[in-house]
């Protein structure tokens, strides 16, 4: 019998003992919480760690086996349950804490070479004299290129405490001779509101990103910005947006509910049923309102859009959420690691759990699950659906569907109606996205002087930019097809202009941007026009 095949199920059995084992063998410690494993096995499992560790054949780095166990037994809970190194926490909390520490530029890496595809307003960068478009080639005079250079790296290279500095060797679009710029590291915002704006003169507009420590601050800005234009009406935009804090997602909807309407509720088998519910001090109580979600919508942001859809408060437009309603609870090792483990799940005022089912110990359906939707037709097809949990029914009656996610109150579908397999191609290789930063950097002077997205995308829509793609993708392989070309134009006509408006402006232009041609959008407008969205609750059920 071959050895290798014979020894492999003991060292995956190996590696789950020494899983279950880590609480007594390596986290002693978290805090405020102590870990102790209280059965009979525990002795054995102790004693197995000081066999493998005192007599196996090899020499064993005990404390690197356990770190590779430990992801390993969390992912036999559920998909959510996870184990963080010490190296990764803090990036880990940066998105959700709403600041961090670096040099304040956003980058991509193309060719083995970090580029800078925006710099930060005031940031350290910019007061350094960084400018978009710039290649960062060495840093503190190491090699900065290659293979090598990943994402992480350059990101654990960048970022660092406040007030300490970092040289950058850049070079610049023109510029033959390596220009050497030294920051200091500043506190970076990370911010959640991506973009506040009015879409029309009635309609105010808040794309929220992620669910973090000042997002409901951060969206009292913009609902105090939006007030000086006189909005009448709003719509919350959370397509896309993954999650985050509980509490921030609590906040927002106590904004727009009347008091005593129950926002959310969390259970799980040691966790007793915890209510949240709206106090009655909301100032948008009675603003007509619609929320958009999609695929990409999960965790707090179901939890929104859940609340006011069960309280009959405002329209869901889009498509189902992703069906995330597990609730993690961080708990930190004595070496500044962490794990966040499932204590219990998430419910909408109606009593539908959120989570999306899943078998545990077994990832890849879970993981799968988008894909498999698409393919079913579930982005194309309202029908296509399919809920696997029972009926529930909202406050004033209307039948909603448990077993994962968020169904929308109208759906809309993906548009594919000028899809082809060029454009498919274009978009999926990233020829696309490389001729835009491409265009970019090789135009960024003549474009300086547009310093607003209605004027930079009508000098773009002059400069024939399908045409120059279709020269720039044959160039890198991808033969030309001039009917596909024509049947797609717009899409890649809307894809280039979105990734240059990008780099050229900012993320909140990109938004504004892509919304004037949103199915979902147009939708939303009409349902404001048409009197369709629902109506806001009687003067008796709102605050005095």
């Amino acid at each position: 019998m071959n050895n290798k095949n014979r020894l492999s199920p003991l060292w995956l059995a190996l590696s789950a003992v020494i899983g279950i084992a880590i609480g007594t063998f390596y986290a002693k410690h978290f805090s405020g919480n102590r870990l102790s494993i209280i059965n009979s096995g525990s002795n054995k499992l102790n004693n197995l760690l000081y066999i493998v560790d005192d007599q196996y054949v090899d020499t064993v780095n005990m404390t690197d086996l356990v770190e590779k166990a430990m992801p390993q037994i969390l992912s036999e809970l559920d998909p959510h349950s996870l184990y963080i190194s010490a190296r990764d926490v803090q990036a880990a909390n940066d998105d959700l804490r709403g600041s961090f520490s670096g040099v304040g530029i956003e980058f991509t890496i193309r060719q083995d070479t970090l580029r800078v595809q925006g710099v930060i307003s005031n940031g350290p960068a910019e007061q350094a004299g960084v400018l978009a478009g710039d290649k960062i080639v060495t840093v503190d005079d190491s090699v900065f290129t290659g293979k090598t250079l990943t994402n992480d790296e350059a990101m654990r290279r960048l970022k660092g405490p406040e007030g300490t500095k970092v040289k950058l060797g850049i070079l610049r679009y023109g510029e033959t001779a390596l220009r050497e710029i030294v920051v200091t590291r500043g506190e970076i915002p990370m911010n959640s509101v991506t973009a506040a704006y009015m879409l029309d003169d009635e309609t105010g507009y808040i794309k929220l990103k992620n669910f973090g420590e000042n997002t409901y601050m951060e969206m009292l800005v913009a609902l105090a910005q939006l007030s000086q234009d006189d909005f009448q009406q709003l719509v919350i935009d959370l397509r896309g947006n993954t999650g985050g804090y509980l509490q921030s997602a609590v906040q927002i909807a106590n904004e727009f509910l009347p008091r005593q309407k129950l926002i959310v509720y969390t259970e799980g088998r040691n966790s007793p049923r915890e209510d949240y519910s709206s106090d009655g001090r909301g100032s948008y109580q009675r603003l007509p309102l619609v929320v958009l979600i999609d695929e990409g919508s999960a965790s707090a942001a179901e939890i929104l859009a859940g609340a006011i859809q069960d309280n009959d408060r405002g329209t869901i437009i889009g498509r189902r959420s992703f069906g995330k309603g597990l609730v993690q609870k961080p708990i930190e090792f004595g070496d500044g690691s962490m794990m966040r483990l499932t204590i219990a799940r998430y419910y909408t005022p109606s009593g539908r759990c959120i989570q999306k089912p899943y078998s545990s110990g077994s990832d890849k359906d879970y993981e799968d699950d988008l894909i498999n939707r698409y393919q079913h037709g579930e982005f194309f097809s309202q029908d296509s659906i399919k809920h696997t949990g029972p009926e529930y029914h909202t406050r004033n009656g209307r039948t909603v569907y448990g077993g994962g996610g968020i169904t929308p109150d109208i759906f809309v579908p993906e548009d594919t109606t000028d899809y082809t397999s060029y454009y498919k191609e274009a978009s999926m290789t990233g020829l696309l996205l490389q001729f835009g930063y491409e265009y970019t950097d090789q135009n960024r002077a003549a474009m300086n002087e547009y310093d607003d997205m209605t004027s930079l995308v009508k000098y773009l829509k002059k400069q024939n930019l399908v045409e120059k793609f279709a020269v720039f993708a044959e160039k890198h392989g991808l033969k030309r097809r001039n009917l596909m070309i024509k049947r797609s134009h717009q899409l890649l006509e809307q894809y280039a202009i979105s990734r240059i408006v990008y780099g050229m402006l900012d993320e909140a232009a990109l938004i504004e941007y892509l919304n004037k041609d949103d199915k979902a959008i147009t939708e939303t407008l009409r349902v404001f026009r048409d009197g369709e969205s629902f109506p806001a609750p009687p003067a008796d059920d709102v605050k005095e």
